[in-house]
């Protein structure tokens, strides 16, 4: 039987734009913001208290279980509220802190009651990709700090709602992409912007992944999810424009991934871990182009999501970034590199684990190319002092103890970069279209100027581009031409260019 599940259109979706833009003064967020408080301050000296709205997988048996974990470790916190679709999710929550924190939370169906109380500090969101902005917008709205699963939002135009609205606020917002803890990234970064790799051209990345029950489909659906126990309607967000009104599904509800109404499947729930990664080694964030390609080659299960899928992705700075993996087969992978005319950076895959041990390698060019010799193999390793969830979340409390909103590791401007690079690889994949993007973020349909662009620095012999935070004048990007190219040029009046 067809799936009853409506997609999201693939142009811009504006009646959900335009709600989320005037959510935090119409309506029911009217009144939250009435009745809502500014939260109080975060001193040394005071709890910190927290709920979380999506209390799943990741909110609970991940996020959940790391915060209470650190509170065990001297963090001066107090889960304190749930608010869930689901009443199971919500029971096993309260059973849970009440078991190990002696704390009973309040519990809640609509997430605005929850950012009501004006004693809650800050809230962790760990709903469907396609709630994200919205319940991120109005918490900010309330005054709280927001941990935020990834992706940060579900649409290119949700995330820049979402950056102004942190901007424009004090409070202390998290993306919940957990390896921008791992310091590897800031130590490429500083070895990247002093010039080890000379010109960066190029990063790639991949996130395959093999299972016999297919991709998201290891999400558990059960006899315990019913009309009853879960408000589907909120779940879709038909009151907010999300998704219309369609009967109740547990597949629909249990593994929303596998729709492109709630979640982008590989692209969303994977590529994202791995262009962050690459994005804040590389200082990279808006891209110039963008193509997607890939497809449904093997999972026939009524999915609409892709199981194979690689993304280009060309940067004003001239770099590019190549995303490349499959569902089906995981054996042999791509290699997580940054490409430079000196060498590479190789990162472990440990870099993107859970761990916090991880480790990256410098492997020089051959001399005859670059004319230093003095560029030798060089492995660096790292490891935190927590687990890499535990770390990450760590650091949001950190921040937020400090008042110092651009300390986290994945702030929302990281966050929103990595969002349009997936987002528009999607788009290019359903409309069949090349995505521009100009450097104020304006995104428009691919045509000639993109190429037209390096062909025109190419004739005009100008100096490379580079990454953000450069600080190596012309290392590694002066190339050398033989003496024959002398020989180049046109012919003026029947005469070579250097008679």
């Amino acid at each position: 039987m067809e799936k009853r599940v409506m997609t999201q259109p693939t142009e811009s979706n504006v009646s959900r734009r335009e709600f989320i833009k005037t959510s935090a003064t119409t309506g029911a967020a009217a009144s939250l913001l009435a009745a809502a408080t500014k939260t109080r301050a975060a001193d040394a000296n005071s709890r910190l208290r927290i709920g979380v709205i999506g209390a799943g997988n990741r909110g609970f048996n991940t996020l959940t279980k790391k915060l209470v974990k650190l509170r065990e470790l001297g963090h001066n916190i107090d889960l304190v509220s749930v608010a869930d679709v689901y009443s199971v999710h919500r029971q096993r929550f309260v059973d849970y802190i009440k078991e190990q924190t002696g704390v009973t939370p309040t519990t809640h169906v609509d997430h605005r009651e929850l950012l009501g109380d004006k004693d809650i500090d800050a809230v962790v969101i760990g709903t469907p990709d396609h709630w994200h902005a919205r319940i991120t917008l109005d918490a900010l709205a309330a005054g709280k700090h927001v941990y935020c699963e990834k992706p940060m939002t579900h649409t290119v135009e949700e995330a820049a709602e979402v950056v102004a609205a942190w901007k424009a606020s004090d409070r202390v917002m998290q993306v919940g992409v957990q390896s921008t803890s791992a310091p590897v990234w800031d130590m490429a970064r500083e070895k990247i912007d002093a010039g080890l790799l000379g010109k960066v051209v190029q990063f790639q990345t991949e996130c395959a992944r093999n299972g016999k029950f297919g991709m998201s489909r290891h999400n558990l659906i059960t006899k315990e999810m019913t009309p009853q126990t879960v408000d589907f309607r909120r779940f879709l967000g038909v009151e907010e424009g999300f998704h219309p009104d369609v009967p109740f599904d547990r597949e629909i509800f249990g593994q929303w991934r596998c729709y492109w109404a709630f979640g982008y499947g590989m692209f969303s729930d994977l590529f994202v871990h791995r262009v962050t990664g690459m994005l804040k080694a590389t200082g990279l964030r808006k891209p110039g182009r963008v193509v997607g390609g890939g497809g449904i080659f093997f999972e026939y299960d009524d999915r609409e999501v892709t199981d194979v899928a690689s993304i280009i992705a060309d940067f004003h700075e001239g770099v590019q970034g190549l995303v490349s993996s499959t569902m089906v087969s995981e054996e042999r992978k791509l290699d997580h590199i940054i490409r430079g005319h000196n060498g590479l950076l190789l990162f472990d895959k440990s870099c993107s684990g859970n761990s916090g041990k991880c480790s990256f390698e410098f492997v020089p060019e051959r001399p005859q190319v670059t004319l230093n010799s003095d560029l030798k193999p060089e492995t660096f390793h790292v490891q935190t002092d927590l687990d890499i969830v535990s770390t990450h979340c760590a650091n949001w409390l950190d921040a937020i103890r400090s008042g110092k909103p651009t300390s986290v590791n994945n702030d929302p401007e990281l966050g929103a970069a990595a969002v349009m690079l997936v987002n528009l690889a999607v788009r290019s994949y359903r409309e069949g279209k090349v995505f521009h993007v100009d450097r104020d973020g304006q995104v428009s349909d691919g045509n000639s100027s993109w190429a037209d662009g390096w062909e025109k620095l190419s004739k005009a012999k100008a100096k490379p581009r580079h990454v953000p935070g450069w600080h190596a004048g012309d290392t590694g990007s002066v190339m050398y031409p033989p003496e024959y190219q002398k020989l180049a040029g046109p012919w003026i009046d029947g005469k070579p260019p250097q008679s």
